[in-house]
């Protein structure tokens, strides 16, 4: 069951997303730890949550940031990250953003097209300065997970495909003097939970570098992304991920130079299990084939179930008495507007308490106005 009281959760109004710090702690020190005897670097993915009091406990585990936007830089810098501790992917960046990016020194803009890196260099090339890269490639690795959160395949949109290297470093790098080349940037998708890809990944990862060094090119940085999933299914049985097998995954197979860094980009992985989305039911409505339990909390919220048909456990905070099944649903006017089908819970009533459990990545930064609905508060308990 949900760590905090019924009755600590009863004084805030609902629906509002609840963060435990112990558990948030607790994940970042195991993470922390199983990185640092490797001597691993780990960047924050800001995508994931961008709440200040989360990103306070970042910097005390000497985290960097990984952002995707222009505005998830601004945040990084305001909340205490040293600029080179900023590193900035993403296939979409504007020159505005790329702007701010030079303008603030920051370490490395992931680039993830040929165009991509023609414009930073003529922006740097106005400011007086040289923007560090990476290039983010595309290594064709299957990630086994959704296909909306696959970012590794050929047919996705992310990254330099290997046929367009060739050109790239033999041909158009030695033309931009205003770009200086750090690292190698790969990003295959999100919530693996199979170890075997990340296997798969270095493998590849150890192929790309070859051919670099066969044409002389050896960069300082390795960044292999992030994408380590978390058991959304038994949040109280697994809640910090297995931070020691996916760390020593690399260890084991991924092959950097003498002297070259690894970089890893974790998001999900150190804050999903620390998030609970608490609602209150509304109504119970019965239904010819179901019972629909009707919650303060919907798709504009917590929009993961719609979009990637994904599954949150849902619990009763109030209630012990025998078990029913409903179909848990929001108040938002879409009929995809629904937590989970068949939810086998006690049997509930008006004003019973819910928790959405492993809510803290992917929810409230995903959360909208729709239906010109108030936005969910945060609170924060220990």
């Amino acid at each position: 069951m949900f760590p905090v009281s019924t009755a600590g959760l009863n004084q805030h109004p609902t629906p509002f997303y609840a963060y435990n710090l112990t558990l948030l702690r607790q994940t970042l020190k195991a993470a922390a730890t199983a990185a640092g005897k490797y001597g691993y670097h780990v960047h924050y993915a800001l995508k994931a949550n961008a709440n200040e009091p989360i990103l306070a406990e970042m910097r005390k585990v000497n985290f960097g940031a990984d952002c995707v936007s222009g505005n998830e830089v601004s945040r990084a810098l305001e909340t205490g990250f040293a600029p080179e501790n900023i590193v900035f992917a993403g296939v979409g960046k504007t020159d505005r953003e790329l702007t701010l990016g030079l303008e603030n020194n920051i370490f490395c803009f992931n680039c993830e097209s040929v165009q991509e890196m023609e414009v930073l260099n003529e922006l740097a090339g106005k400011m007086g300065k040289k923007a560090r890269i990476a290039l983010r490639i595309n290594p064709n690795v299957n990630a086994k997970t959704h296909h909306y959160i696959t970012t590794g395949l050929e047919e996705n949109k992310f990254g330099i495909n290997f046929w367009e290297l060739p050109e790239l470093t033999d041909q158009l790098l030695p033309t931009w003097q205003n770009l200086e080349l750090i690292g190698l940037h790969f990003h295959i998708g999100s919530q693996i939970t199979d170890m075997k890809v990340f296997k798969k990944l270095c493998l590849r990862v150890n192929e790309i570098q070859a051919w670099f060094l066969g044409r002389g090119i050896k960069v300082e940085h390795l960044n292999v992304g992030g994408g380590l999933g978390v058991d959304y299914h038994e949040p109280e049985a697994n809640p910090i991920p297995d931070f020691e097998t996916y760390f020593g995954i690399f260890k084991e197979f991924l092959k950097p130079e003498p002297g070259q860094e690894v970089h890893f980009e974790l998001g999900r992985a150190l804050v999903a299990q620390a998030g609970t989305l608490i609602s209150r039911v509304l109504y119970i409505k019965k239904g010819i084939k179901t019972n629909f339990l009707i919650l303060d909390a919907g798709m504009t919220e917590l929009i993961r179930p719609a979009l990637y048909q994904s599954y949150h456990k849902v619990e009763n905070l109030s209630s012990t008495k025998p078990e029913w099944r409903y179909d848990v649903v929001g108040p938002i006017c879409e009929s995809s507007d629904c937590f989970g089908k068949a939810v086998v819970l006690p049997e509930t009533q008006r004003n019973d308490l819910i928790a959405i459990r492993t809510a803290g990545a992917y929810g409230e930064v995903m959360s909208s106005a729709y239906n010109l609905r108030d936005k969910a508060a945060p609170y924060y308990f220990e």
